[in-house]
């Protein structure tokens, strides 16, 4: 085999793992209608990736014919995404944890949080619509590594993330996911309710947030705790400054 042919061979093979990662089981059928080669192609692609122990797959029972063969990527398969140097990001989470304790954590979430979510929302300022954000959003979350998008359902919209490149972090200390669903609250606004449906460390393949449309009662609602906050904010600042001079 010439190199060439190994170099298609190798982007072919990198698009079915891509796919996979994206759709979870499929078949090769399915495969070879996306990429646009025949059934056959695929499963021979497969077949080698199988060798590799980078795929697996399951059967699935048909109205007609034999079972289905759904492909699907092994843990192995995970080392060929980003991982946002996992072993030196949970070595550092442990030191952390032992010499500041778990205040010390989450004083450091907080600080993470904040240029986040600076940087989202500085980046995201000129999209006039929470819809035109998500789908921003989305686009941002996939240059960092999270293969992002946004799908609708119904009157919602879901908010779909198929790999994680702090996943090894997050299971080391639960507070990056908390502090990132928070962002996703706060970059998109009062006008939506944010909720996390599926969850990679739950024993889902990936996490899913639904959006949708905050009822007028709750948006009223919101508001006034948000100005309550704002007042009480500001209570504590002037008393501060008193006790100052």
């Amino acid at each position: 085999m010439d190199s060439i042919s190994k170099m298609s061979d190798a982007r072919t093979r990198r698009a079915i793992l891509n796919l996979l990662k994206e759709r979870g089981p499929t078949d090769s059928k399915s495969l070879a209608f996306t990429l646009k080669l025949t059934p056959m192609a695929i499963r021979l692609h497969l077949y080698e990736l199988s060798k590799e122990k980078m795929v697996d797959f399951s059967e699935e029972v048909r109205p007609m014919g034999r079972p289905a063969k759904l492909w699907n990527l092994t843990n192995q398969a995970n080392r060929i995404f980003p991982d946002a140097h996992a072993e030196l990001s949970v070595s550092l989470i442990e030191a952390m944890n032992q010499t500041f304790g778990s205040e010390g954590l989450d004083q450091l979430l907080e600080v993470r949080k904040k240029k986040q979510l600076e940087n989202y929302k500085q980046r995201l300022e000129s999209y006039p619509t929470w819809k035109e954000k998500l789908k921003g959003l989305a686009e941002l979350r996939t240059r960092e590594g999270y293969m992002a998008e946004v799908k609708a359902q119904d009157q919602d919209f879901l908010l779909i993330e198929n790999h994680c490149p702090i996943c090894s972090a997050a299971q080391a200390c639960v507070g990056f996911c908390r502090v990132e669903l928070d962002i996703f609250k706060k970059v998109l606004g009062d006008e939506v309710c944010v909720e996390r449906i599926e969850h990679l460390l739950g024993g889902a393949r990936r996490c899913v947030y639904r959006v949708k449309l905050n009822s007028p009662a709750k948006l009223q609602k919101t508001s006034s705790s948000r100005s309550k906050q704002a007042t009480s904010q500001k209570r504590k600042r002037e008393r501060s400054n008193k006790s100052l001079t």
